[in-house]
């Protein structure tokens, strides 16, 4: 009792105050419609933002510099490539590279309830969707 009587009279004070956090909702309609054609369900984190996205065929090999993808699938099966050397990529914004070819990397299939994290400068790729449309949240954290 002495310690905290001495603590409080120092201006020190230890006892915690109730968070004052706000949640974001994002209702079922504004999700559906951003998978219709995949796109950002929520981007005002300071180092993360959530997508949905839909892959109806075979992307192109991709590498995001600073961003670790997040990837959570919710339907179809995808062959998906991760890691390897891409080449004749192109600059698609500051720290993304797209397109070109991957050579190498670990060859997987990913389906309904797989987790996939591809960290920050791993190439990876959407080789073949195999049963679509695949359908997968990714949340990018920078």
């Amino acid at each position: 009792m002495k310690a905290i009587a001495v603590l409080f009279f120092l201006g020190m004070s230890f006892a915690a105050e109730p968070a004052k956090h706000s949640a974001t909702y994002i209702d079922h309609e504004k999700v559906a419609a951003e998978f219709v054609k995949g796109g950002t369900i929520y981007g005002g984190g300071a180092n993360y933002k959530v997508l949905a996205s839909r892959r109806d065929a075979a992307g192109r090999p991709e590498i995001h510099a600073k961003d670790a993808d997040i990837v959570y699938v919710l339907e179809g099966t995808a062959t998906f490539v991760t890691g390897g050397t891409v080449t004749g990529g192109e600059n698609a914004g500051p720290g993304e590279t797209r397109g070109g070819e991957l050579h190498g990397g670990e060859s997987r299939t990913i389906t309904k309830g797989d987790v996939i994290i591809v960290p920050a400068g791993t190439p990876h790729w959407f080789k073949a969707v195999t049963a679509g449309p695949v359908l997968y949240y990714v949340v990018k954290v920078r």
